[in-house]
């Protein structure tokens, strides 16, 4: 099958499951890559964490900040389901940012994110992704600004209603009502954008190997498996990875490195069409694509 024709095909496989996405898989030994609609942007949700790892780690590498310097964090008191770690706390903790960095990367801790948002604000952030040549990734807001979203405001067998209006809220040219969703105003990002970031942490660049290094091992210790992992991970490929979720938007963006010396960088950045808090065939469909992507390279 060409590339065309698969791509076709995958593009309609998305649709009738309700979705619609940017994919790009990249050979990080060749270059060649394949994808579907790979610069269209989407807000990435807690995909933002790995760019705040590696200005995080970079702080640490030029010795502006201790790893072991502990910090008291406020419990975050979320209560509806999703959140984990300090961010469903019911009281204060002492944590050290090594500690931090593990949460927030490697669990998807919002609260110990927005810890680390403190020590490096966003806006510094996306400047040292500059620094690196990394453009297209926008650091905007607080993983706080995620879990004050209508879904909060119903009660738990109506989280579908605010499904229902994050499908239902869009405005053309990719604005949103919900400022969650919105390209313009939300941490935002397309596939190829990230898996720049990708490369840029998996092969020699401006991002110092000891820095590239941590996030990796970040991401390789993700807690998160249910998404893109069943059809990367194995006892011949190792796969790193980070996952986000936001109301009806599913992403992973990860690196799958073979036994026979391929590398693989992967992003996969969904929205979903139907108003349903758990979608395992969305969550299964978004890794057959991936997989087939990454296949038809890999074949090749």
């Amino acid at each position: 099958m060409t590339a065309e024709a698969l791509v076709r095909d995958l593009r309609a496989e998305l649709e009738e499951s309700g979705l619609r996405g940017s994919f790009l898989v990249r050979d990080l030994r060749t270059g060649a890559e394949l994808g579907i609609d790979p610069d269209r942007e989407y807000p990435m949700a807690s995909l933002v964490k790995v760019p705040l790892a590696a200005a995080t780690l970079t702080r640490i590498h030029r010795g502006e900040l201790d790893p072991a310097t502990r910090l008291e964090v406020a419990p975050g008191g979320v209560t509806t389901p999703g959140p984990i770690g300090l961010t469903r706390f019911r009281h204060p903790a002492s944590v050290a940012i090594g500690d931090l960095l593990y949460l927030s990367t490697s669990l998807s801790d919002g609260t110990a994110a927005d810890v680390l948002f403190g020590l490096t604000p966003p806006a510094e952030v996306t400047r040292m992704l500059g620094e690196w040549g990394l453009g297209g990734i926008a650091v905007r807001h607080l993983m706080q600004d995620l879990v004050e979203t209508p879904a909060e405001r119903f009660e738990a067998g109506e989280v579908d209603l605010a499904h229902a209006l994050a499908i239902g809220a869009a405005t053309a040219g990719q604005g949103h009502r919900l400022r969650q969703l919105d390209v313009t105003r939300a941490n935002a990002a397309s596939a190829r954008a990230l898996i720049e970031l990708l490369q840029a942490l998996w092969t020699p660049s401006r991002i110092a190997a000891p820095v590239a290094a941590g996030v990796r091992e970040l991401m390789a210790n993700n807690v998160i498996r249910h998404r893109l992992t069943p059809d990367f991970a194995s006892d011949a490929a190792r796969w790193s990875s980070k996952t986000g979720t936001l109301l009806n938007m599913r992403h992973e963006a990860g690196v799958v490195e073979h036994a026979d010396g391929g590398v693989f960088a992967v992003v996969a950045l969904t929205e979903s069409r139907v108003p349903a808090v758990l979608q395992p065939e969305a969550e299964v469909r978004m890794a057959r694509v991936a997989r087939a992507l990454r296949d038809h390279l890999r074949g090749g």
